[in-house]
């Protein structure tokens, strides 16, 4: 807490300009409303949970949560000690507390995670439950200052050795959905939820997948996914079809975007059509990553009224961020970002419309027959229709008071011709980096005591800009 609390102040410090920017009306009511109000505590230790790191609680766990919720709801905690558990499902009206010196690790097993109806990625499927899960809930929360870790390497391990495989095959748009690894928490068709104070570490995929919901908080959480190695597809928390978010005061190292934005996948995810909007992102840290912020890639069922302020980012690989594809459809507006300090990271800005295309795009294969495959296979292959359906739309964003320094690129900035990245506002804002990129498709950009400084000369771009994209799952 005390690090989290030094760089919001750096933040504070850093601006050189720090003019006033008007707070949309609609920011104060985001965050849940109520938090389970029973104190009434059931130890998951009196229910059976053994603490020697071998033993899997899991029905111990369940156990003391379904009798909290049978009895009118209270905290469920662990005595200090070490829990190994797989698949536990939090109830309404119950507080699941891991306290200090408390550290919860997730089964290495995946038959300890049931298949479950969800969505990953932008699609409709079954996938396997996630350590903590809070499903068609209302009033819960999940809080403490103790460790999650869900030594989620076992998940890593089984995707990249499937990538070796897929790939050769021409697979690479479906092998992230084939794979089914784990994520630590969802919260799913659920309002009113709290999640406060814990550490993550070493998610199998995403860390907090908030789907579905509304009128949620996240507060003060620390994930770190890298400690067992870069694991793919590990992003930090990400906001899905979901409303009235606030998520503050957060602490994000891992191996994909920090703060993901997303609204659902070409198809399918413009037949579910939910969008993800009134979302506050304020006073948190991203370190490495994929992106402080991210808009899409899915964004069929549109993103918008997004409020991010007072944040920090120190050698994340994009700054703002939004990606999508021909086929996704939706539209990306109304976006604030403001009172933030980057250092160091890879692109300033980086928007694209026709992002990834090996990944974004589906094809099947010679020598697969569509009445053979999954269902899952085609949902991702079925078409958009008409094709214009699937041509995002990107417009209307108001970036102030955003000091950027020691960026390798300024702007990476592709639209579509048929829809051009439009009315972007930067005001009394600065970046410094090595190069300053290429704008394809975008119109109507308004600078206003903009400061750009580009510290190498046009003819060292090339050896510059040259660095690829890292594989991982966006």
């Amino acid at each position: 807490m005390f690090n989290r609390i030094l760089l919001c102040c750096f933040i504070l410090s850093s601006l050189s300009i720090r003019a006033q920017v008007a707070v949309p009306a609609w920011v104060k009511n985001t965050g849940a409303k109520t938090f389970p109000a029973i104190k009434q505590i059931y130890y998951v230790n009196d229910f059976g949970a053994v603490s020697d790191t071998v033993t899997v609680n899991t029905k111990s766990i369940q156990k003391a949560i379904d009798d909290c919720a049978a009895k009118g709801g209270g905290i469920v905690a662990f005595r200090p000690g070490t829990y190994v558990s797989g698949s536990v499902f939090v109830k309404s009206n119950v507080h699941l507390r891991i306290d200090k010196g408390v550290l919860l690790l997730g089964s290495q097993d995946f038959a300890d995670y049931p298949d479950m109806q969800t969505r990953i990625a932008g699609i409709e499927t079954s996938w396997p439950a996630a350590l903590i899960n809070i499903l068609d809930v209302k009033n819960a929360a999940l809080t403490g200052e103790g460790i999650v870790n869900a030594r989620g390497k076992f998940c890593w391990d089984k995707y990249w050795a499937m990538r070796k495989d897929y790939d050769k095959k021409g697979l690479r748009w479906i092998v992230d959905y084939d794979a089914k690894r784990v994520r630590t928490v969802l919260v799913q068709n659920s309002s009113d939820v709290s999640i406060k104070g814990l550490t993550f570490k070493n998610a199998g995929f995403w860390t907090i997948q908030l789907l579905y919901s509304t009128r949620l908080t996240v507060n003060g959480v620390v994930i770190r996914n890298n400690e067992d190695g870069s694991g793919p597809s590990t992003d930090g928390i990400d906001v899905d079809s979901s409303t009235w978010t606030l998520i503050e005061n957060c602490d994000i190292d891992c191996n994909d975007d920090n703060f993901c934005l997303k609204a659902g996948r070409d198809w399918d995810g413009l037949r579910v059509n939910r969008p993800t909007e009134y979302v506050v992102i304020r006073k948190s840290v991203a370190r490495r990553g994929a992106g402080l912020v991210t808009l899409g890639s899915e964004t069929s069922g549109s993103i918008r009224h997004i409020y991010c302020t007072d944040l920090f980012a120190k050698h994340t690989d994009n700054g703002l961020r939004i990606k999508s594809a021909t086929t996704r459809g939706g539209t990306v507006e109304d976006v604030y970002f403001v009172n933030s300090v980057l250092d160091s990271v890879r692109n300033a800005y980086q928007f694209n419309l026709n992002w990834y295309p090996a990944y974004s795009y589906s094809e099947l294969p010679k020598g697969y027959s569509y009445d053979s495959i999954p269902q899952h296979w085609k949902a991702m292959l079925q078409k958009v229709t008409p094709a214009e359906k699937g041509i995002p739309h990107t417009k209307d964003f108001y970036i102030s008071n955003v000091k950027i320094t020691h960026a390798a690129k300024a702007f990476e900035v592709n639209g579509l011709e048929q829809s051009q990245i439009e009315n972007f506002n930067f005001n009394n804002s600065h970046v410094s980096a090595s190069v300053l990129g290429d704008m394809v498709f975008a119109k109507n950009w308004k600078f206003k005591n903009f400061e750009l400084n580009i510290s190498q000369k046009p003819e060292e771009k090339k050896k510059a800009g040259g660095i690829a994209e890292d594989e991982r799952l966006k």
